[in-house]
């Protein structure tokens, strides 16, 4: 029987190789983001249905929520690193501005939707977030986010649990190939990550989206509440 999965932050990236890797299990797919061109453009692209929703607003993620009357698999994609509108405020204006952005978008994102829709999961459903190497080395307000992010979704697999829906977080290491430097990686700096690595490679977005695939799994049945890490080893060196 096909499977219904929601993406949050599904037009790129991280968010479209999970969307992918179950379109290809002929999953229906649906995929969220903000921008309309891009939720438009990745929708013909992959054949998922693409909803404009910003997962960080209540009304819209209910919304969202109302579109779905069971929902198999929840994949909390949706992130990034804090806004830049900032600028030109006083420091600590600035400092509480950049860390509400980072909540918001890395952790509150994943809060809201789960909530909403928590009720339509299926008993064998699953609901995998996206976290990040940055919640446990020097992470700044983007890693804090994350590894609340992983507090959370262990409260989260307990209070699911009982109906029979996993909960776990993806704990990314560097990832090529995805939006996330908003160009300011430089090949310095990736040689650094990459060297980091045991097996001497970036990792790709492939390699998140086998993992996510796999925790929807019936194999992965008794893995909740946990943070897997996928980061060639990085996570290890110090």
């Amino acid at each position: 029987m096909s499977r219904t999965v929601l993406i949050t932050g599904g037009t790129s990236g991280i968010g479209r190789a999970i969307a992918e890797a179950f379109i290809v299990d002929r999953a229906e797919v649906f995929i969220t983001g903000r921008h309309p061109d891009a939720v438009e453009q990745t929708a013909k692209e992959t054949g998922a249905h693409g909803v404009v929703c910003d997962a960080g607003s209540p009304e819209r993620v209910a919304a969202l929520a109302d579109r779905f009357g069971e929902l198999d698999i929840l994949v909390n994609a949706a992130g990034g690193l804090p806004d830049a509108a900032s600028d030109g405020l006083p420091p600590l204006d600035a400092l509480l501005a950049q860390w509400h952005s980072s909540l918001s978008q890395n952790l509150l994102t994943a809060v809201l939707t789960t909530a909403s829709v928590q009720e339509k999961l299926t008993g064998g459903g699953s609901v995998i977030s996206i976290g990040s190497i940055g919640a446990e080395r020097r992470g700044g307000s983007y890693g804090a986010a994350k590894a609340a992010l992983a507090a959370w979704n262990a409260s989260t697999s307990a209070e699911l649990a009982p109906k029979g829906v996993t909960c776990n977080v993806i704990s990314a290491g560097f990832i090529a190939g995805t939006n996330f430097f908003q160009g300011q990686m430089t090949d310095e700096r990736r040689g650094a990550l990459v060297a980091e690595t045991h097996n001497k490679r970036a990792g790709t977005v492939e390699d998140i989206a086998q993992t996510a695939f796999f925790l929807a799994s019936s194999g992965a049945r008794h893995i909740t509440g946990q943070t897997i890490h996928v980061n060639g080893g990085a996570f290890t060196t110090r």
